[in-house]
């Protein structure tokens, strides 16, 4: 799913353009036990209710593609009968009316899922009618070229709501408020089947993790079946240990700093891409060998990506500098914006390693404006 699809789904999670029907739920434990169930029509519940649920959906949808938000490929093995993604379609074709079924999702999602405190399980069932598109990109509401089925589940933690004191009108008094258990926004979420070119994609579906660095891939296995790529920061980290392998100890700044530029470059090509996108093995290797890597570094560098990134790809968002590239020495920190390398250069100066930095305008030290060197004449 791109940007667009995933903001086409959400939109539906409004009074205006609602297209649930059912809603089930199921709060746990701390000790994985079941204390509660509600199975409703999603409009019958009352109003109030509602739009705290439209919220909670929409931030199981929130986030950046390819960093928080996941788009899973199910193996050929669990779209066979008795497979996971199997049981995932008869619980949507069910539209949640069956309880063995939607108990089966439940004591699944306890058997896999690692949480310390309580937690609320949702479960929504819709039907998207989508409409036409005319040539100009309007929507013809009148015009429906596909139904959209699809089943959407959230994970949220449960807490008592902080201590503290409030002002209590029946007894015209300020006093200790009472604490309660509040049920937070959505720490993962999944959208089932995934909505691919405005249409049901029954071999994938988006997963949502409110920290990205917080997937549980264990999970995501246990309960979907579906391989997952390195989180966010464990990309980037991979692209630094293959950076530092393929060129070895005689990295130098200037070869490092080129390979980010690039980078940097191919991101702002990208950034109105709707989709993520991700740089495989031979793109990687294309990069380093665009960027003057030698010939003689690249002869592993099939071994040596295989070890830091393993056999997945990697996210172009993830692992670009986006806002800025830090240099640090054991004393001292420099930010700079990723397309301003270009003012940072090493060079040898009576003997020693530096690095020097092209003043432009002005220098701040501590917020306050100074005068450089060679103002000072």
């Amino acid at each position: 799913m791109n940007k667009k699809e995933v903001a086409e789904i959400k939109k539906q999670f409004c009074a205006e353009h609602c297209t649930i029907d059912r809603i089930c739920s199921c709060y746990v434990d701390g000790e994985k036990n079941i204390r509660a169930t509600m199975k409703e029509a999603f409009l019958s519940l009352p109003e109030e209710e509602v739009f705290k649920y439209f919220n909670i959906f929409k931030k199981a949808l929130s986030g950046h593609l390819g960093k928080n938000l996941l788009n899973l490929e199910f193996p050929r093995e669990e779209e066979a009968a008795g497979g996971k993604m199997d049981f995932l379609l008869r619980l949507r074709d069910s539209q949640l009316s069956n309880d063995y079924l939607v108990n089966e999702f439940y004591q699944k999602v306890i058997e896999n899922y690692f949480c310390p405190g309580n937690y609320y399980i949702i479960l929504i069932h819709g039907t998207y009618d989508t409409p036409g598109k005319s040539s100009d990109g309007r929507e013809m509401f009148d015009a429906s070229e596909e139904v959209y089925e699809y089943i959407l589940g959230c994970i949220c933690p449960v807490k008592l709501s902080k201590a503290g004191l409030a002002y209590q009108p029946q007894e015209n008094r300020v006093e200790n408020r009472i604490r309660d258990w509040v049920v937070e926004e959505p720490l993962h979420g999944f959208l089932f089947p995934a909505f691919n070119d405005r249409q049901a994609d029954l071999h994938g579906m988006l997963y949502n993790a409110r920290k990205a660095e917080e997937l549980q891939p264990d999970f995501i296995q246990g309960m979907f079946g579906c391989p997952v790529q390195l989180s966010a920061e464990s990309q980037k980290d991979a692209f630094h240990t293959l950076i530092a392998d393929v060129l070895g100890e005689g990295a130098g700044y200037a070869e490092v700093a080129e390979i980010h530029e690039h980078l940097e470059e191919l991101a702002a090509e990208a950034q109105d891409s709707p989709a993520p996108v991700m740089l495989s093995q031979e793109d990687v290797r294309r990069l380093f060998e665009e960027c003057g890597v030698p010939e003689e570094k690249m002869e592993a560098f099939e071994q040596r990506y295989a070890a830091a990134v393993g056999t997945g790809t990697l996210t172009l968002q993830n692992i670009a500098c986006s806002r800025r590239f830090r240099i640090e020495t054991p004393d001292v920190k420099i930010e700079v914006a990723p397309d301003r390398l270009d003012l940072v250069e090493a060079m040898y100066i009576n003997g020693k390693e530096c690095l020097v930095i092209t003043v432009n305008d002005r220098v701040e030290v501590d917020g306050m404006n100074v005068r450089t060197i060679g103002r000072n004449g």
